[in-house]
């Protein structure tokens, strides 16, 4: 964490929240922004059939709910991943943040440019790549080496690669096999393991 994030933390009220706690919930008002201490949250949109795109997943050490203070209702959902701790900011502690630590802005906007050029590439991937291609974007940026090994650390299921990637279960189950079978990667418990280049098509 930050020495920005940390001090915008120690402003806010400690919460914890079991997994699959919804700590926003898109269109409600908004009134303040949640700093991660500990777990992680994934942040979303849903439509009442109940298809849902995953947007951004963030951990400790980041926050969410940062476009809380224009006034406008909630544009996405947030839910715990796991049991988390969150640092609830309200508008008046963080206007009260930003007149102590004015050096703070500038870290601030650097954050919102990042996620805004993260959401542009979602747009991007969602419009111009296939299933297949999503997919395989995915797992190569979630990708990190440890012990010699490509890992995807991040412990995900089909239906959750299926929200990241806005597709079917089921095809992602089948792209899974066919990458499987061609030896491009492993699955052990929730944990994907890459062993060679992806094809780039499937």
């Amino acid at each position: 964490m930050t020495g920005v994030v940390q001090a915008l933390a120690a402003h806010g009220i400690v919460r914890h929240y079991p997994k699959n706690a919804i700590i926003i919930t898109e269109g409600d008002p908004s009134d303040s922004l949640y700093v991660i201490l500990t777990g992680s949250v994934k942040v979303y949109l849903s439509e009442d059939e109940g298809k849902e795109v995953v947007l951004d997943v963030h951990r400790a050490g980041s926050y969410v709910g940062e476009m809380a203070f224009d006034d406008q209702p909630r544009s996405a959902s947030v839910m715990t991943l796991e049991p988390c701790t969150l640092s609830m900011v309200t508008q008046s502690r963080f206007r009260e943040f930003l007149k102590q630590k004015p050096e703070a802005v500038e870290q601030l906007i650097r954050n919102l440019i990042h996620r805004a050029r993260t959401a542009t590439e979602t747009v991007r991937s969602l419009a111009l790549l296939d299933v297949y291609g999503r997919d395989a974007r995915l797992l190569l940026d979630l990708a990190e080496e440890k012990d010699g090994r490509l890992t995807i650390a991040e412990p995900l299921t089909q239906q959750d690669i299926a929200h990241r990637v806005s597709c079917s279960r089921e095809m992602i189950s089948r792209i899974f096999k066919h990458l499987i079978a061609g030896g491009y990667l492993t699955v052990e418990g929730h944990r994907i393991f890459l062993k060679r280049t992806l094809p780039k098509r499937w």
